[in-house]
């Protein structure tokens, strides 16, 4: 089948500003997720998080009356893309926090819209115009400041590269989601791909964890564990879902760089982290980034 770029289009004012929300639910996920991973082991807890963010999403969507149908010839890139955005990410970056901070893990993982606009480019035909290479130019920017530190201090660490090879993983699922479109709502996309990730995550708690152990965890924990579940989980990935399905893959991507700075500040206020002046600098360049592709959006065209 010949592979043809996108026809340039109007972005949709509304769908864009979901970009900035969305930033604010995962950048403060990463607080989230350091603070149950304090109490509950990594895959238990990717397990129990992707349960409970399937339950509500399918108790929306049943209320919403939303079909969760997907056509049988589409089932392979579901899957694919399941693994790659959900499942894989999701069990990437909380391993990295086990063995880097909050700050390095959040801002690495983010190199995720640099690999999207390579894969971009490569696979579906984006072209990379002058918004979009000055945004991609701004957040590498970004990413160099924020990870400085860590080659000046010489802090590397294994979670490094579990961090970057999270970014890599999602950046891979939404290049093909991009180039194999799923025929369904981004309502029923995002429930199937955190439905898909319960068995591979439960299948990993039993085979390296075991079975968990009831017991008592702090208030800090349980509020942490909602918020992951249901804002950051069922929430969030549809968020991302519908904006993926209406913005071009690198504006999407690029858009989202707003993360990492939300989670280097969650993990400056609520864990108890000191970002360094490479940190501010990339904070302030990443901003930049998301702001050079938000501002000034063309009008829709009407007919």
């Amino acid at each position: 089948m010949e592979v043809t770029a996108p026809v340039p289009r109007a972005v949709p004012t509304q769908t864009a500003a979901l970009v900035p929300l969305l930033g604010l639910l995962w950048g403060f996920n990463w607080v989230a997720v350091r603070i149950c991973l304090t109490e509950i082991p990594p895959w238990t807890l990717r397990a129990a998080g992707f349960a409970a963010g399937t339950l509500a999403l399918y108790a929306y969507l049943r209320v919403r009356g939303k079909s969760l149908e997907v056509p049988r010839r589409h089932w392979l890139r579901l899957v694919v893309v399941g693994l790659l955005s959900i499942t894989f990410y999701n069990l990437l970056s909380a391993f990295a926090q086990l063995s880097a901070s909050t700050t390095r893990s959040s801002v690495l993982s983010y190199t995720m819209p640099i690999w999207a606009v390579i894969f971009a480019r490569i696979v579906v035909g984006e072209r990379v115009d002058r918004r979009r290479a000055l945004g991609l130019g701004l957040g590498i920017a970004g990413l160099l400041s924020l990870g400085w530190p860590i080659l000046a201090a010489g802090e590397f660490s294994i979670g490094l590269v579990w961090a970057i090879l999270s970014g890599v993983s999602w950046a891979a699922g939404s290049v093909v989601l991009k180039r194999y479109p799923i025929d369904a709502g981004a309502l029923t996309i995002a429930w199937w791909q955190l439905m898909l990730a319960v068995p591979v995550t439960t299948a990993g708690m039993l085979v390296f964890e075991g079975v968990p152990e009831l017991r008592p965890l702090q208030t800090a924990t349980i509020w942490a564990f909602i918020y992951h579940a249901i804002l950051a989980q069922a929430v969030a990935t549809t968020l991302w879902f519908t904006i993926l399905e209406a913005l071009p893959t690198g504006i999407a991507s690029i858009g989202s760089l707003l993360v990492p700075a939300v989670g280097v500040l969650g993990a400056t206020a609520f864990l108890g982290e000191r970002p360094t002046t490479g940190d501010l600098l990339g904070l302030a360049f990443i901003v930049a980034a998301s702001a050079v592709v938000l501002v000034r959006l063309p009008p829709e065209r009407r007919t």
